[in-house]
C-alpha cells in the first residue's frame, strides 16, 4: 500500500496521515525529516544539504528524491509506505515513475481557500509543550492563554494570514500540473486516484479513506 497525499497547507493531511499510518501499519515519509537526519548524520550528502539550507537555498530535486529512493527500501516499508509532501513538483513524479516507484493510491484533499485561512490563521500555539489550539474550533479556556500553565499563546509566522496566502499561491503553481499528471495515470490504469472533501469531520474523512483503501 504505497499512498500519496495531495493537499493545500491546512487542509488536515497531517491528521489523516497519523490514521493511516496507526491503521495500516506503514510509515510516513517526510521530506523533512529525512533532511534533518542526513545533516545530523554529517556524511558527505549531509555537509552538503546544510550548507544549501544555511545558504537559504532549496534542496534540489535530485537530491531529494535519492533520498526518498534509499529510504523506502528500509524494512519497515515492506507493507508500504505513505509520502505526504512528495511529489512537490511533476518533475518530481516523473522521477519516482522514472525509478519503478510504483504508486497504489493518490488520495487529493480539497478545502475552498477560505476555509483554509480560517483554519489556519486561527492556530494558536504554546510553544514550550507544543499544544495546537484554535480560535473557533477549538479555543483556549482563557483567550490567548494555554489551558495547562496559563502562559501566553502565540500564532507562528507561517500562520499569519499573509504567509498563508503567499504558501497557497505558490502551492497552486505546482498543485494542478501534478494533479493533471496523476489523473491521466489514473485513466491508464496505473493508480487509484481520489478527491477527499477536507471540509467534512475527521471522523467522516477518516470513513472514506477506509472504504477507499479497504477496497
Amino acid at each position: 500500500m504505497r499512498i500519496v497525499l495531495l493537499g493545500a497547507p491546512g487542509t488536515g493531511k497531517g491528521t489523516q496521515a497519523k490514521f493511516i499510518m496507526e491503521k495500516y501499519n506503514i510509515p510516513q515519509i517526510s521530506t523533512g525529516d529525512m533532511l534533518r537526519e542526513s545533516i545530523h548524520s554529517k556524511n558527505k550528502i549531509g555537509m552538503i544539504i546544510k550548507n544549501i539550507i544555511e545558504e537559504g537555498k532549496l534542496v534540489s530535486d535530485k537530491i531529494v528524491c535519492n533520498l526518498i529512493k534509499k529510504r523506502i527500501k528500509r524494512e519497515d516499508c515492506i507493507n508500504g509506505f505513505l509520502l505526504d509532501g512528495f511529489p512537490r513538483t511533476i518533475a518530481q513524479a516523473f522521477y519516482l515513475s522514472k525509478n519503478q516507484i510504483k504508486i497504489d493510491y493518490v488520495l487529493e484533499f480539497i478545502m475552498p481557500y477560505k476555509s483554509i485561512l480560517e483554519r489556519i490563521s486561527g492556530r494558536r500555539i504554546h510553544v514550550q509543550s507544543g499544544r495546537v489550539y484554535h480560535i473557533k474550533f477549538n479555543p483556549p479556556k482563557i483567550q490567548d492563554r494555554d489551558d495547562v500553565t496559563g502562559q501566553l499563546l502565540i500564532t507562528r509566522k507561517d500562520d499569519a494570514k499573509e504567509s498563508i496566502k503567499n504558501r497557497l499561491e505558490e502551492y497552486e503553481k505546482t498543485h494542478y500540473p501534478l494533479v493533471k499528471y496523476y489523473r491521466n495515470e489514473k485513466k491508464l490504469g496505473n493508480i487509484k486516484y481520489f478527491r477527499i472533501d477536507a471540509t467534512h469531520s475527521l471522523s467522516l474523512i477518516k470513513e472514506q479513506i477506509e472504504i477507499i483503501l479497504n477496497k
